[in-house]
């Protein structure tokens, strides 16, 4: 299936098929406080507004918050929650985005995508960005797309509520923190750019999560996945790893299938600024044989400098933690390069001085487009993305490649998210990051942003940070 829009020009997939194996399925239920509190117990009823738990504050990475400054510049935010169930392919991506906030051009309105098992996908969208909310300081955010009750203030229900208060109060919406999800949404895509039609009518969830390992080593301080000029609009769109694994427990109800799940494999990512990348390719795995926690990010990408039209630069990343230690590999501290087909090759490779990796994928289902907020035509089909990805990760001693590796990893199955996105996609993409020598000398400083804004008041920190 491809994208019907311009800016998402990729080749047909070739001898691709469907990736399938069984998962533990029930009937649908209809939710109910009942229901909440009989599969999550105790803890249903202890959810806070806080979304970081108690303990956890370790755990916590820059950008957590909400991004937007409240000045009428085109903008989005967008979140991405992964939760990986058992078999090919069978996973779910919560994926969340906000244009335009101030409610000031056609492209205003407020997106929830779900992908979902076998590469499905459904979209709720609506221009009422009133009905959006999210937390500048912390990983919060929500929408009431529609109430159950009309004589309830809006306001009342624009914050993380208990479940069953949720349920009670909100027919069709979402909340999401870092320990916390549910919501309810159906197929409406009036709005939306393009024609990316949906393939299940409904989706329903509610699981909590519990945070294992953030952006950074476990137990140091966690880091911004861009680095400190992540902080300043200039380099757009910015990108944060929010949380390379968890571990989520509960339920998804998927056009009439329900899949239920315990310490199933959770990850989460945002991005915001002025519109996505004009092209990346992007690898994520946190399912690996063998090596549970270990978590992969790797990508490459050509975005555009804020405000300088055409100065574009080639950047990308590859972020591993395993066994409680964090490889991190950017153009700032070595060199980076890809090479990718249209549609069912990854590698990325990258070296700093201590260490050389390479991830690789590669995917035979032929995906499914997703949308992405885009600067000139908002939500639009954008991208292709799969559960069904075989990933391979190796690290080895700089200048040791012909050696035994520090780590060999291998996805369980194929359970690995891979994606392309932007364009044109039409041949092999063979690249090296490229970053200007006065842009690596600013991100080699060693300024702790963060840190800083810690000593000012809770007004004057900047959003999101």
């Amino acid at each position: 299936m491809l994208a019907c829009h311009r800016g998402l020009q990729l080749a047909p997939p070739t001898a691709l098929h469907s990736c399938t194996a069984p998962v533990q399925r029930q009937p649908p239920q209809s939710a109910s406080r009942a229901l909440i509190s009989r599969y999550f117990g105790r803890h249903a009823c202890d959810v806070r507004a806080e979304a970081v738990p108690s303990g956890g504050r370790s755990l916590r990475t820059p950008h957590s918050g909400y991004h937007w400054d409240g000045t009428p510049r085109r903008f989005f935010e967008g979140w991405y929650f992964k939760v990986t169930l058992p078999g090919d392919g069978q996973s779910f991506a919560l994926i969340y985005s906000v244009e335009d906030p101030l409610g000031n051009n056609k492209y205003s309105g407020v997106g929830a995508q779900v992908m979902g098992p076998d590469d499905g996908y459904l979209l709720q969208y609506s221009p009422q960005v009133q009905e959006f909310w999210a937390d500048r300081s912390e990983l919060a955010l929500g929408a009431v797309f529609k109430q159950r009750s009309a004589s309830q203030p809006l306001s009342g229900l624009k914050r993380v509520l208990p479940p069953a208060q949720f349920e009670a109060g909100v027919e069709q919406g979402f909340q999401a923190t870092a320990t916390w999800h549910q919501g309810s949404i159906v197929r409406q895509e009036a709005g939306a750019t393009g024609t990316l039609t949906s393939t299940v009518d409904t989706c329903r969830w509610a699981f909590s999560v519990r945070p294992v390992v953030g952006w950074g080593d476990v137990g140091g301080r966690q880091k911004a996945t861009a680095g400190w000029l992540a902080s300043l609009p200039v380099f757009e769109p910015h990108w944060q790893v929010v949380m390379a694994h968890g571990l989520a427990t509960g339920w998804v109800e998927w056009g009439g299938q329900r899949y239920e799940f315990t310490d199933a494999p959770h990850y989460v990512e945002k991005n915001w600024g002025g519109g996505f990348p004009r092209r990346w390719c992007w690898i994520q795995c946190n399912t690996f044989e063998g090596e549970p926690g270990t978590s992969v990010t790797a990508v490459g990408a050509l975005r555009g400098l804020l405000g300088v039209p055409g100065v574009e630069e080639n950047v990308g990343m590859i972020g591993i933690h395993h066994r409680g230690r964090f490889y991190e590999f950017l153009p700032n501290n070595g060199s980076l390069s890809w090479d990718v087909d249209p549609w069912g090759r990854w590698r990325i490779s990258a070296r700093t001085r201590e260490h050389e990796a390479v991830v690789e994928a590669v995917c035979e289902a032929p995906g499914t487009p997703l949308r992405a907020p885009t600067i000139d035509e908002g939500l639009a089909p954008f991208c292709r993305d799969s559960f069904c990805g075989k990933v391979r990760i190796r690290v080895w001693a700089a200048g040791d490649t012909g050696g035994t590796p520090i780590l060999d990893c291998t996805s369980a199955g194929n359970s690995g998210a891979v994606e392309v996105g932007g364009g044109p996609w039409f041949s092999r993409w063979q690249q090296e990051a490229e970053m200007a020598g006065p842009v690596k000398q600013l991100l080699n400083l060693p300024l702790d942003v963060e840190a800083l804004a810690d000593w000012l008041p809770a007004k004057l920190r900047p959003p999101g940070l």
